[in-house]
């Protein structure tokens, strides 16, 4: 069977060429993954994404099979791609200069 249904669906979302919401770059490739569709996302942003839920699912203990433990993943995903304000970071990466405050210069 050839996969000319597949072809013609990507053709269409590249055609919309929709900017990823995080990095404002240009989506030339389609995330294959269906909760992706809910955000214009790049493959990049998405994989960085799933990597940090995950570390958030963990410092959080979140179970996934309680709703206001998804809603408080939903509302980490929603701050990553830059649609909420005010969820603070749960990472403290030693390169994030917001972190720097209290140290020695």
């Amino acid at each position: 069977m050839p996969p000319t249904t597949y072809n013609i669906q990507r053709t269409s979302t590249l055609q919309m060429s929709k900017t990823c919401l995080k990095c404002g770059k240009a989506i030339d490739e389609v995330v294959d993954d269906p909760a992706a569709e809910k955000y214009p996302a790049c493959a990049t942003c998405w994989k960085e994404w799933t990597t940090y839920a995950v570390m958030v699912m963990n410092e959080m203990r979140l179970d996934m099979s309680l709703p206001e433990h998804r809603k408080a993943l939903r509302k980490y995903e929603r701050a990553f791609f830059g649609l909420e304000k005010g969820v603070g970071e749960i990472e403290k990466k030693p390169d994030n200069p917001e972190s720097h405050q209290g140290h020695h210069h």
